[in-house]
């Protein structure tokens, strides 16, 4: 056998994924090398790790037992390299969070410094949709998980990240005036949705409601990067976090159209199952937020305040 960690980590990432593009992007590789590292893993057992069915991919039985193993000894792994920075007198440990889509554009800002301060933490962040989110939070799977919608039912605490301010945006196809247009605009335009259980597909659901407004739903996506890629298009318009749409703005692919009571306004928070346990390494990073938070905001969100 000559298997090497780095085929265990990308076997194990497929089959938490029970994906091949999915553990590719988690693990920031092309699909051609994901799946070149399976076929070497693959090659060292004479029973399938996996199988295709259709355009899916399974995991066989054989295959589960050898992720629990690779699981084990990519543990036993981080433990050495963990005991080794400990002997040094550094904070050392995981830290893990699950982000919201949107809120990709807002996390690595505030963890750059944190990070750089204390090399032996190693990050384990999982960005998807607010359902998968709260999710792993409910299963304790994470320190802590950051939305901009609370979630209702939940204990929980939280630290207020940033305000998260959203706009009716669309291409520039069609020049609208500067002027103040009524909310009833949403009425005559073709909208785009995120998917159910996005946090933003949340947020705009209840502005619509609330003004008891019918609109005309054209599509429905699974990113805000999908959703702004057709907006640009000309696809239709949406309702988007304005924190991902900066660049877009600056070069003219998209415009915000000014609508009677908009942005719409959330919070970012990060949160936490209430009377967690936490290690070392999450109490450290939460009064590192407690200091730093303003000045973060300050240094990378200083163009916010324009819209």
């Amino acid at each position: 056998m000559n298997y090497t960690l780095h085929q265990l980590l990308v076997f194990l990432k497929i089959t938490q994924t029970q994906s091949i593009t999915k553990a590719a992007e988690e693990l920031h590789l092309t699909q051609p090398a994901v799946s070149i590292q399976l076929k070497n893993l693959q090659d060292q057992f004479d029973i399938p790790l996996t199988e295709v069915i259709g355009r899916k991919i399974f995991i066989t039985d054989f295959g589960k037992e050898i992720a629990a193993a690779a699981e084990k000894i990519l543990n036993e792994v981080h433990a050495i390299n963990y005991k080794t920075l400990a002997y040094k007198g550094q904070l050392i440990g995981r830290l893990k969070i699950t982000v919201v889509s949107t809120g990709k554009y807002v996390m690595p800002y505030f963890l750059s410094d944190f990070l750089n301060q204390h090399p032996g933490v190693e990050l384990v962040l999982d960005v998807t949709n607010k359902s998968m989110v709260i999710e792993s939070l409910k299963r304790n799977e994470v320190d802590f998980s950051l939305v901009s919608v609370l979630p209702e039912n939940m204990q929980v605490e939280s630290i207020e990240l940033m305000k998260n301010k959203l706009f009716l945006v669309g291409n520039r196809e069609h020049q609208y005036s500067g002027e103040l247009h009524d909310n009833s605009i949403l009425e005559e335009v073709p909208l785009i949705y995120r998917e159910a259980g996005s946090g933003t597909r949340q947020i705009m659901e209840n502005f619509i409601k609330q003004n008891n407004m019918r609109v005309i739903k054209k599509m429905e996506l699974t990113s805000n990067e999908a959703v702004k890629q057709a907006v640009i298009a000309g696809l239709g318009y949406s309702i988007m976090p304005l924190i991902g749409i900066k660049n877009e703005l600056s070069n003219g692919d998209l415009q915000i159209i000014p609508v009677k009571g908009f942005p719409i306004q959330s919070i970012w928070n990060l949160i936490w199952l209430k009377n967690k346990s936490f290690s070392p390494v999450a109490t450290a990073y939460l009064k590192y937020l407690q200091q730093e938070k303003s000045k973060t905001i300050q240094e990378w969100f200083g163009w916010y305040g324009q819209f």
